[in-house]
């Protein structure tokens, strides 16, 4: 089975990349690698949003994804965006290969709080499992407990739990039995 490589762009915490490694494995069941970092994503800065783009930092992953990776998935504490809203948490390619989650505004500071790392290792691996479902093909779910459910407000990432509803579940197997089912019967010609 291929494994899920997690990637670490910019300088991030180890504790972050070692919490999500181990997250990642326990709901997804995948193998988990770390790739080798990405550098500071400065060709997907866009100065007059002074953020960086998430569908940009996407394609570089891409063009360095590993043979073996089901999907790999980056952590980076840069302010992302795409076209259409302010911010965003994440992003993913839907039933694709990558994806890519920001610390910024999971973190207690971005508010003007005292830093609270029991609260940011809660909010990445909800963030993480949102993201990485949508690699799976899960769409955003309308239980709000549920990490596939949208989060357009950091309050709604807290009302989250960290795992996936029934339903999702189910859906999640399902498309890793029906992926891997299929790589298995390729095999075997």
């Amino acid at each position: 089975m291929n494994a899920i490589y997690l990637a670490a762009i910019g300088n991030v915490d180890e504790r972050i990349m070692k919490n999500l490694e181990t997250n990642v494995w326990q709901v997804f069941g995948f193998d988990v690698q770390r790739t080798f970092p990405f550098s500071d994503p400065a060709y997907a800065f866009n100065p007059e949003r002074n953020q960086y783009s998430s569908a940009v930092i996407l394609r570089e992953m891409l063009k360095q994804k590993p043979a073996d990776a089901e999907c790999i998935f980056g952590v980076t504490n840069y302010d992302l965006f795409i076209p259409m809203l302010s911010f965003v948490f994440g992003l993913a390619q839907v039933s694709g290969s990558a994806a890519v989650i920001s610390l910024a505004r999971l973190r207690q500071e971005y508010y003007h709080l005292p830093a609270n790392d029991a609260l940011l290792r809660s909010r990445s691996v909800k963030e993480t499992i949102h993201e990485l479902g949508h690699t799976f093909g899960l769409t955003h779910c309308a239980d709000t407990q549920c990490p596939m459910s949208l989060s357009n407000t950091i309050q709604h990432v807290d009302r989250k739990g960290e795992d996936l509803c029934k339903n999702c579940s189910l859906i999640l197997h399902e498309t890793i039995q029906q992926r891997h089912g299929a790589h298995n019967a390729v095999e075997k010609l």
